[in-house]
């Protein structure tokens, strides 16, 4: 059965972006249309970036999702301008992160916060992801990323697992998600086909300090693409199958962190898919 959920979960796998310039037009070049794309943000590229490349994937025929980060929301009278926004261009789905803005721009802390406030909006999303932490996040404590998934689970439809190489980590992490009565689907965090020298241009795009903050928190993806070999996904996947494969652990889609080199991503996942369905 792991082939076919494999392929099943490459099918429908959704590509996570930077909102750099053109970045729309090259998933258009290079991605059918109906695959969902979120849409991350930074302080370095602003929210305003991340929503106008949302609204422009969804008018050529994308499922945008953008993250909607807490920390760069002022208040509750921006937030509902972005709701009607998003409605506006027939956005149905978001993502709500925290986001690491420091200090934050007005009143939101965390993504609680924000949630909070949303369900009073009547927003109406199809879709409401949050975060999720299979390995320590470098800001925020273990205790604090478990209570805020547990908290968040009221107002949230899927879970989004943060990028985490090892899969018996990512196993590990599951069981004890499962185990705390977190019953929410998964997409699971995983890098795409990634080349180190493109990655590192990547970083370029977003500012300088936005470039050092890209560089620390990804230091794990730099590391691994150094190695010998690299880092290969369908190789992570076939690890991970027996987890892909058990109903109860939840995982409901792949979430592939393309770091904008969706070309080479889309790639990889169509030989996969045509190796697959053979």
């Amino acid at each position: 059965m792991s082939d076919s959920t494999i392929l099943s979960l490459l099918e429908s796998a959704r590509y996570e972006v930077l909102p750099t310039s053109g970045i729309a037009e090259r998933i258009s070049d290079s991605v059918d249309p109906g695959r969902v794309i979120t849409v991350t943000a930074s302080t370095g590229l602003t929210l305003e970036a991340t929503l106008a490349t949302a609204e422009q994937l969804q008018s050529l025929g994308f499922t945008a999702v953008p993250h909607v980060a807490a920390r760069m929301v002022h208040g509750r009278s921006e937030l509902a301008e972005v709701v009607d926004r998003l409605r506006t261009a027939g956005i149905t789905r978001i993502f709500v992160p925290a986001g690491d803005a420091t200090p934050p721009a007005g009143d939101y802390s965390g993504a609680l916060d924000l949630l909070v406030d949303l369900s009073g909006l009547d927003a109406d999303f199809l879709d409401v992801d949050v975060a999720a932490y299979p390995e320590s996040h470098p800001l925020i404590s273990d205790e604090v990323t478990i209570q805020a998934m547990a908290d968040k689970r009221g107002y949230a439809s899927h879970l989004v697992s943060n990028l985490c190489f090892d899969p018996d980590t990512v196993e590990s992490w599951l069981h004890a998600v499962r185990r705390r009565g977190i019953d929410l689907p998964v997409h699971l965090g995983v890098a795409g086909k990634v080349e180190l020298g493109k990655l590192a241009k990547v970083a370029t795009k977003i500012g300088v300090g936005e470039s050092t903050k890209f560089l620390r928190k990804n230091v794990s993806t730099f590391a691994r693409m150094a190695k010998p070999g690299g880092y290969n996904p369908r190789k992570f996947l076939d690890r991970l199958a027996p987890v892909l494969d058990d109903p109860a652990l939840g995982v409901a889609g792949l979430h592939i962190y393309t770091f904008n080199q969706i070309k080479d991503t889309e790639e990889w996942r169509r030989k996969q898919v045509e190796k697959l369905s053979d």
